[in-house]
């Protein structure tokens, strides 16, 4: 059913029909012929084809982020949730897509031609590449992984350093980092090591005394060794991982945080449920996704591109496990 056939079934122009069902402003078409025309649409099960208008206009009003094969969490599914209302207020929709190794489906952004592809990582050179090819003009972030980001300004990677900063800030020398076996966090949960290596040399003045990624399996064993050797901070990777070792510890008649001050990362609901509540660092998930949208709608429509405020800060949650 198009547009054509509903100026037919009513007796009237299709330049009418079309500027009510488009709602194009400057139009003197009265409100009685406008509510005829939402009328006969509906009656007739009219649906605009969004291909032809992403045709016509140059724009699909398609925001296409790409996703890393990661845990779908709670911070990333609140992230996801703020920047898909955000967009859709603005007009565009939000779609996104995980690539797989050894995947064989066709990329969306060669289908859905999007306004905007945006990456939660940098893409590699092939990928840009492939993106550019499609037609694609707008692409965040548009520098290969590797390479610097020129304006970078987010300050939520200070997360290790406000775990460090507060158990040494408690008295704690002998810290040990816990990060996590899942192999589909392997790049983040580097990234938050080497901060806390870094920081720990830098507030605590001196290495970490352990390291090591934990699980279900390996969290009895390593708290154990930790507490042995006079580990007496533990600044895990996310909430999850403090949980391990906070239920561990107990377990072995361990005083959390009397012989073992414990901090998390992320300030999920777990850490405030938790028996003893965690400390740990919030990051703004929400505000990061109004940032995200902000982000795609600039490039999308031309405006300058958001400053990065406050919701992009990581911010310490002290609780009872410190």
């Amino acid at each position: 059913m198009t547009a054509a056939d509903i100026a037919r079934s009513l007796g009237i122009s299709r330049a009418t029909v079309g500027f009510v069902l488009n709602d194009t402003p400057g139009q003197t078409i009265s409100s009685v012929t406008r509510d005829r025309v939402l009328a006969e649409a509906k009656r007739l099960g009219y649906r605009p084809n969004s291909a032809a208008r992403a045709l016509a206009s140059g724009h699909s009003r398609i925001i296409l982020l790409v996703l890393p094969d990661w845990p779908l969490d709670y911070s990333l599914r609140a992230n996801l949730d703020e920047a898909s209302l955000a967009l859709d207020e603005a007009g565009y929709s939000l779609v996104t897509m995980t690539p797989h190794p050894g995947g064989h489906a066709l990329p969306l952004w060669e289908t859905l031609r999007p306004d905007v592809v945006m990456g939660m990582t940098p893409f590699s050179v092939d990928q840009l590449a492939q993106i550019h090819a499609s037609g694609i003009t707008h692409v965040i972030p548009d520098t290969p992984a590797g390479e610097p980001v020129a304006g970078d300004e987010l300050g939520f990677a200070t997360g290790p350093r406000l775990q460090v900063g507060h158990l040494v800030d408690r008295g704690r020398r002998r810290l040990a980092f816990a990060g996590s076996t899942d192999p589909r966090l392997t790049d983040l949960v580097a990234q938050r090591r080497e901060l806390t290596r870094a920081s720990a040399i830098e507030l605590a003045g001196a290495p970490l005394a352990a390291d090591e990624d934990i699980d279900e399996l390996s969290v009895t064993r390593a708290v154990s060794e930790w507490t042995r050797n006079g580990i007496d901070g533990v600044i895990a990777y996310n909430d999850d991982i403090a949980a391990l070792v906070i239920g561990a510890a107990l377990r072995a008649g361990v005083d959390v945080p009397a012989r073992l001050a414990v901090i998390g990362h992320d300030d999920t609901p777990l850490a405030r449920l938790f028996v003893p509540s965690l400390s740990s660092v919030r990051i703004d998930s929400a505000g990061l996704g109004r940032y995200l949208a902000q982000l795609a709608l600039s490039a999308a429509t031309g405006s300058p591109p958001p400053g990065a405020g406050p919701e992009t800060d990581a911010a310490l949650v002290v609780r009872e496990t410190t």
